[in-house]
This record gives structure tokens, C-alpha cells and sequence, in this order.
């Protein structure tokens, strides 16, 4: 790829973030308005500080408007943005392009959705008229399908493979337990997650994200500038994107075990931070676990675990809380909830808090390592959108 990054160019310098919950007492105004001013607090300034935002959101507006009028925000531009499940991500990567450009010396990505209120579960769009090729499977699905062409592919026992991705959900809620902030905060026992309903193919209700309304915001300025709002800025190492040409439903090579768009933002993303060892040089990661399933195979995607192995490492332990890898200390999509546009920017809100060691006792990782890696998708397998993060404490 020709993406030549901004590695160290820019910083986050406040964040905030709402609950992720059924906010039937909020709307959405007020969700921009708890996660903003939680961000202005954490970077000690006004609202009038910032030169410019960027707002993310898949349903919640289709204008800066949007934004800029529960903010009470005068004379500031105000773009708002989407790009499926990676419309918070997307909306921090422009405004971070933005900085970077030299265009604003201070600029704040926002994201929210509110999609408890409609009736419906999760998003409601209307989708456009087509020509009659394109999917009509639910997401659930088109999801299931991965499982059993993992274990086709790699010679795994479907007990052992359910075994593992239970293993997820069980980890997951585990760590959302842990978080006053998550949707669901209760451990759930491995039998339990096993024998749940099934809501597609062989993922059961447990093996499925959760659906709540929620904001989170981020400040970002130059790196130079970062230490006059706080005394342990996040500085970009890396912002990744690639959108797929859904190419995948139509390919009969396509075989499910893995999503070709994430794995090459991977390898952009690395490049772009200098990371050649990622299993050893990423702290934490923050990824979209839309369904089981789809994280055990993102640690392969992602280059934490060799093809094929994938399951071994989820059974072994390696990306529990106290494992060599947290993945989604904070319970992740699956105990935290999916506020579409806010999902993103709540995995970086993570980031911010692990690797400043403000995550509390009980979710607070230990490790020596100073890069956490944040990864969303938007889309379906074949059919998909990825994104990848990598921050890190120290400049270099």
C-alpha cells in the first residue's frame, strides 16, 4: 500500500466516554453532550478551544448539525462522517489528518448513536435499491459461516471450535463484569454461553455483540503541543483503512476463514508504526468482535496467532485479562455494547485509560509494553471495511 502515515505527528490529549447502555432516560443530544464535556474536562479546555470536529454517526444526523447544536458550537466547521461499524474510527482519522496537515492546531472526533428508541433492534436504514445480486442474509449469518469453514479448513473438531469460541464470550463478559461502563456486566458461565439458543448456524445468543446507545470523544492536537493539555498524551503511531470491493460473494475462492481486507490494514498499519513483532510489541488490542467467531479468527488476521492456531491460543489463554495478549480488557463489543457510531472511539477510550494506567484494579494490565492496537470493521465477510489504530505512550 502507499500510505506513508503520520506516525508521531499527532496526539490524543482528552477523551470521554458515556455508559453503553438502553438510555431510554437520554437521547442523543445528550450522549454528544456527557462524552464532549468529559472530553474537554480530561484535556482542560473550552469548547471554543477546538478548531474543528469531525462527528460520527451511522443514523443519529446527516449534517454537522448534528453536533454543533447540542453543542451550541459557533462559526466551527463540522463534518460529520460514516463508514459502517468504523464510523467513530473514521471520524478521529480525518480529524487527525486534519491536525496533522497543519490545517487545526486542535481538533475532536465525536461519535454516537442512539438505537434503543426506534422499535427496532440495532440499526433501521432503508437500504438503497440494487439490482437484485447483493446479500440477503442477516449479519448473524453471513458470520455464521465462518466456523465451520475454519474448522473444515484447519482439521479442528467442531466441539473443540465451539469450545473456543465460547471461550470468547466467556472472556469478554468476564471483562465487562469488570467495567462500569459495558451494557453487560456479569460474568456468564461457560455452560451457559454453550447451550444458549442459536441465533444463526451454530452462534448461540451469547456468541452475538450487544446493542446499546452511547457517545466517546477524543481531542487531538500536534505532538509538539500534546504535554500543554496533559502529562501522558497518546501519540498515533498509526491509522489504517481499507474499504473491500465485496468482491468475496461473488469470488468461489473466497472460503471464509479469514477477511483479506483486515489482513492487509494489518500489514499497512505495522509499517506504518515500525511494528515487526506484534504478539510482543502490542500491549493490549481493542477489536471488533461483532461475533465470537469473527475475533477468534481477527488474532490471525491481525498476526497474534499463525493460521490455523488461532483456537489453541483462545483456549490457552492468551488473550485473557491476565493473558500474554489482553484482547478487549474492557469486554469489547460483545459485553460493552455497539453504539454504531461510537464503538471505535471507545476502543481508543480503552487504550487511553490501560496505557495511562487508569483502567482500575480490576482490569488494569500489567505489562511493559507501551503500544495498544485498536481494530474496527464495518460489513460482512466478503464484503467489508477495515480499520486499524496503533497508539502508543512515548515518542519514537
Amino acid at each position: 500500500m502507499a500510505s506513508h502515515g503520520i506516525k508521531d505527528r499527532v496526539a490524543i490529549v482528552g477523551m470521554g466516554c458515556t455508559n453503553f447502555v438502553e438510555h431510554w432516560d437520554l437521547g442523543l443530544d445528550d450522549l454528544v453532550i456527557e462524552a464532549s464535556n468529559q472530553c474537554y474536562s480530561s484535556a482542560g479546555v473550552a469548547k471554543n478551544d477546538v478548531d474543528a470536529y469531525w462527528l460520527g454517526t451511522a443514523q443519529g444526523g446527516m449534517s454537522g448539525i448534528t453536533l454543533s447544536r447540542p453543542l451550541q458550537l459557533d462559526n466551527k466547521p463540522v463534518t460529520r462522517v460514516e463508514n459502517f461499524c468504523a464510523t467513530g474510527s473514521e471520524a478521529l482519522r480525518q480529524a487527525a489528518y486534519a491536525v496533522a496537515s497543519g490545517a487545526y492546531d486542535l481538533a475532536m472526533a465525536v461519535g454516537v448513536e442512539k438505537t434503543k428508541d426506534s422499535g427496532f433492534q440495532g440499526l433501521n436504514a432503508v437500504p438503497p435499491p440494487n439490482d437484485g445480486t447483493g446479500r440477503t442474509l442477516t449479519a448473524a449469518a453471513m458470520f455464521s459461516m465462518v466456523a465451520p469453514a475454519y474448522a473444515k479448513k484447519f482439521g479442528v473438531d467442531q466441539d473443540e471450535l465451539r469450545e473456543a469460541i465460547a471461550h470468547v464470550a466467556w472472556k469478554n463478559h468476564y471483562n465487562g463484569a469488570r467495567n462500569s461502563r459495558a451494557q453487560f456486566r456479569k460474568e456468564v458461565s461457560m455452560d451457559t454461553i454453550k447451550k444458549s439458543p442459536k441465533v444463526a448456524g451454530d452462534l448461540g445468543v451469547f456468541d452475538c455483540a450487544g446493542v446499546a446507545d452511547g457517545a466517546a470523544a477524543a481531542i487531538i492536537c500536534r505532538a509538539e503541543d500534546a504535554h500543554k493539555y496533559t502529562d501522558k498524551p497518546l501519540y498515533v503511531k498509526a491509522l489504517s483503512f481499507v474499504a473491500g470491493n465485496g468482491s468475496g460473494l461473488t469470488n468461489p475462492e473466497y472460503d471464509y476463514t479469514t477477511f483479506p481486507e483486515i489482513a492487509a490494514c494489518a500489514v499497512d498499519a505495522y509499517a506504518q508504526a515500525g511494528v515487526t513483532d506484534p504478539s510482543n510489541q502490542i500491549a493490549l488490542a481493542e477489536v471488533h468482535d461483532c461475533f465470537t467467531i469473527t475475533e477468534l479468527v481477527l488474532m490471525e488476521d491481525l498476526q497474534f496467532s499463525p493460521r490455523g492456531t488461532a483456537w489453541k491460543d483462545v483456549l490457552d489463554g492468551r488473550f485473557d485479562l491476565k493473558g500474554q495478549l489482553p484482547v478487549n480488557p474492557d469486554g469489547g463489543l460483545k459485553s460493552f455494547g455497539h453504539p454504531v457510531g461510537a464503538s471505535g472511539l471507545r476502543m481508543m477510550f480503552e487504550a487511553w485509560l490501560q496505557l495511562r494506567g487508569e483502567a482500575g484494579d480490576e482490569r488494569q494490565i500489567s505489562t511493559d509494553r507501551s503500544l495498544a492496537l485498536t481494530h474496527n470493521l464495518g460489513g460482512y465477510p466478503g464484503e467489508m471495511v477495515s480499520f486499524i489504530s496503533i497508539l502508543g505512550t512515548q515518542l519514537g
